[in-house]
């Protein structure tokens, strides 16, 4: 389902995919389309997303995408003459028929996809003499020559043989009879599997004309299932874009299947490496991938890579290409953030789907009713030697995250040290990667900034669906149950919300359209009762670990959305709770009640002020994981934002500050606390003093609260995998291999959850992942390397369960309960 254009008018045609229509209705979808009536409003508006970094690239903000938007709406409108599925420079791949062919007739109906794919543009790729050219590089002698050490006299025959397990990569090529064959069989099985497979078009004649200019494309999205492999190729086949080549970290045992990837552009794992990380360790399969991607840009190919936000895969092959441009081995390349949204939450991701054979797991997706619908935004295409060369990514800023917060855990202190987080473990492959060492940190860095940023705008093109709505409100508003009413009247506010912070989304169509369709692709994650007593269905989310991870990683894409605003609820929550539990009522305007009873006081009439609200927001960002934050902004400038945006959502209102109190201040000045009265006579307006005697009071509306909460349980999820794991060190018996520390964590996550029969989104692999990897940057594990394998083990700071409880306290203060 899509939305209309402004001024379009409302889409009368949007249906619902024909599944949820040729079945039997139920009781309670009877219940929702008889007793929620609700005018077509929705789909009014569509923001524009996916333009370049106003900060990092200005200069690639000059494309043809921003003049291309009336040939544009021509093309849309002669689509619709003719008859083609498209809405606002959306198009369904899956809908093909004979007026995408130019032939007429019953037959042509009935082979209009094999006409179609026929008449598809290919590009072609021959190898040639690629392999003779990626052997010839110095990289992959020197390699080869400290791999292999011939005796004086012996040929390199010896050191040739050294790259056998790697000739299939290099000889993969593009065959356009294949390609063709391969994507009409793709359209077949996506159309068993999904219902639609929308791709925005805005933002095609940008990627037609930088490669008509030469510039090699570079697609960069974020890894979610095994699928997005195979959508991205399929997407630009259907464009009459260059397909690329696509980097797919699976191990394909199978010879025959492997012949046949690799024939198509598929770039696999080698044969002797079970995972990406152990293929990466082998400084010979770097030098040969890395000339390898040389050759594939010279001849002009594009590539197209998937990055993971919590291990990093993905990054090395960004690190490549940025390393061949600044050595001059190519002039430059285009990257294209790509955004995938699914209906329905991926359950299978690349690892998942390498540990089984292939062939099996395809024939499993072919059993599989269509359910949901996918769409891809292809971003505005953006220049990588600007973003390297202008030196508007800066990276000057970045600190450890224990210089960061340390001296606030363990040693109390009011003030923060201004700076940014490192994640140098983006590129964990680098210590083994000869060719990929940078000369100094600040080269490194600003490797991890550019895998950063693009984690960053592939999240933010990505468009929010109707399912993601609906998990978000279920999970951190209606936890014990809502009303389909409530809940559609939660789902319109929250959809405003969404467009009004420039986010697409991935629906239209009426209201109780909307909630039917969502409600019947998460019926397998909810109990929904329909009695005869009431009007409406109770929806309650399902009490199980596989429902609360399920909506949680639909919920995902709303809580980027709404970053801004959740790290300021939370930093608000943390002052709350400060004050409540210190006992002191001078903050507190409760009619004289002090002491304990303070704490029963919900009319949250409390004074906060902003140095100590934007100190809190500032020591919380440190805390969050990559790619969730603008990379190119500054953490104080995100704190400031975050309370900000509370500001303009009506949660925090401004207020004066009467004479007679004191505001501690501690945001500019640095290792001493100050108290200044705002009636001292030598107060001054000047050098930006106002902004210190700022002070905001929770307003008074009784969806406030409730906005408040909704916010702060957004982050706790993950604030609570980082609690329950510090918990969890008391019983480890450390040092211990990284992989069986991991296991063990996540074990302590899902009991921990099952012993409370909730909160269950805090027990999935990637939270604890990415607990672990943030207690590690924080020093509380240390990592030792010993015979080859990582150990984790309690830093001697932290093997003390008084500084353990500090750290505890410090994040468990952000924690909603």
């Amino acid at each position: 389902m899509m939305v209309n254009e402004k001024g379009d008018g409302i889409n009368n045609n949007t249906s619902l995919p024909s599944i949820q229509q040729n079945r039997p209705a139920l009781s309670w979808e009877l219940k929702i389309k008889k007793r929620v009536t609700v005018p077509s409003c929705l789909g009014m508006f569509r923001p524009v997303m996916g333009q370049c970094c106003h900060q990092c690239t200005p200069n690639s903000l000059v494309s043809p995408s921003s003049t291309s938007g009336t040939k544009l709406d021509t093309e849309n409108r002669k689509s619709k003459k003719l008859g083609q599925n498209s809405f606002l420079g959306f198009r369904n791949l899956l809908s093909i028929n004979e007026t995408q062919t130019r032939y007429r007739g019953w037959l042509v109906r009935r082979v209009c996809c094999v006409l179609y794919v026929s008449g598809c543009k290919v590009y072609g790729s021959p190898v040639s003499d690629r392999l003779e050219r990626v052997c010839q590089s110095n990289r992959v002698k020197e390699a080869l020559a400290a791999a292999h050490k011939a005796p004086e006299g012996e040929d390199s025959r010896g050191q040739h043989s050294l790259l056998s397990p790697l000739l299939s990569l290099i000889n993969t090529c593009i065959s356009p009879g294949l390609i063709r064959f391969m994507s009409w069989m793709m359209l077949k099985m996506f159309a068993s599997v999904f219902g639609s497979i929308q791709v925005n078009r805005n933002h095609l004649p940008a990627l037609h004309k930088a490669t008509q200019e030469g510039s090699p494309l570079v697609y960069v999205y974020l890894r979610q299932s095994a699928v997005d492999c195979a959508l991205i190729p399929l997407a630009l086949l259907c464009h009459s874009l260059r397909t690329p080549y696509t980097v797919c970290p699976l191990h394909v045992k199978s010879s025959f299947l492997r012949s046949v990837l690799e024939k198509v552009g598929v770039i696999l794992l080698p044969p002797n490496a079970a995972t990406e990380l152990e293929a990466e360790m082998d400084p010979l399969y770097s030098a040969v991938m890395t000339s390898l991607v040389r050759e594939l840009l010279h001849e002009g190919q594009a590539l197209s890579v998937g990055v993971s936000a919590t291990s990093g895969h993905g990054g090395q092959w960004l690190a490549r290409i940025r390393q061949l441009i600044k050595e001059g081995s190519v002039p430059d390349v285009s990257l294209v953030p790509v955004g995938i949204s699914y209906d329905c939450a991926a359950d299978t991701n690349v690892k998942e789907a390498g540990s089984q054979p292939v062939l099996q797991w395809l024939s499993l997706l072919l059993w599989k009713k269509p359910a949901g619908s996918v769409m891809i935004h292809l971003s505005q295409p953006f220049s990588l030697k600007e973003m390297c060369e202008s030196g508007r990514c800066r990276v000057d800023e970045w600190l450890p995250l224990q210089d960061l917060l340390l001296p606030v855990i363990i040693n109390n202190r009011s003030d923060s040290v201004f700076g940014k987080r490192r994640m140098s473990w983006l590129l964990p492959t680098l210590h083994s990667a000869p060719e990929l060492e940078e000369k100094s940190h600040s080269d490194r860095d600003l490797s991890v900034a550019i895998v950063l940023h693009l984690i960053f705008s592939a999240a933010s093109c990505t468009a929010v669906m109707s399912t993601s709505l609906v998990s978000s409100l279920l999970l951190y508003k209606h936890s014990k149950g809502v009303s389909t009413s409530v809940l559609c009247r939660d789902v319109a506010w929250l959809l405003e919300e969404l467009l009004f912070r420039n986010r697409d989304v991935g629906f239209g169509g009426t209201l109780p359209e909307i909630i039917h369709y969502s409600l019947a692709l998460l019926a397998p994650h909810l109990v929904i009762a329909a009695l005869p007593s009431r009007k409406d269905p109770l929806i309650v989310p399902r009490p199980s670990a596989a429902s609360a991870l399920h909506l949680s990683a639909l919920a995902q894409k709303v809580t980027h959305t709404f970053i801004l605003e959740a790290v300021g609820a939370c930093a608000v929550s943390a002052m709350l709770c400060e004050v409540v539990f210190s006992g002191i009522s001078s903050r507190v305007r409760s009619d004289g009640v002090e002491g304990e009873e303070v704490k029963g006081d919900m009319e949250f009439d409390v004074v906060l002020g902003q140095s100590e609200l934007t100190e809190k927001a500032l020591q919380l960002c440190h805390l969050l994981p990559p790619g969730i934050m603008p990379p190119c902004q500054s953490t104080q400038s995100f704190a400031l934002d975050a309370v900000d945006s509370l500001v303009r959502c009506g949660i925090l209102i401004m207020e004066e500050i009467p004479c007679d109190i004191h505001i501690c201040d501690f945001w500019k000045r640095e290792g001493t606390l100050t108290w200044t009265a705002t009636d001292d006579p030598y107060h001054s307006d000047s050098d930006c003093e106002d902004q210190d005697l700022r002070s905001y009071k929770i307003s008074q509306p009784k969806q406030c609260p409730e906005m408040l909460f909704f916010l702060c349980r957004m982050l706790a999820g993950h604030l609570r995998a980082l609690c329950w794991t510090t918990s969890a060190l008391d019983m480890m018996d450390s040092p211990l291999p990284e992989a069986e520390f991991l296991s063990q964590i996540h074990s302590h996550l899902c009991d921990t959850a099952n012993q409370k029969k909730q909160h269950y989104e805090s027990c999935s692999e990637e939270a604890a992942h990415t607990a672990v990897r943030t207690l590690i940057d924080l020093g509380v594990l240390l990592q030792t390397r010993q015979t080859g394998t990582v150990f984790l083990g309690v830093s001697p700071l932290f093997q003390l369960s008084e500084n353990r409880e500090k750290l505890q306290r410090f994040i468990s203060q952000y924690l909603y309960n």
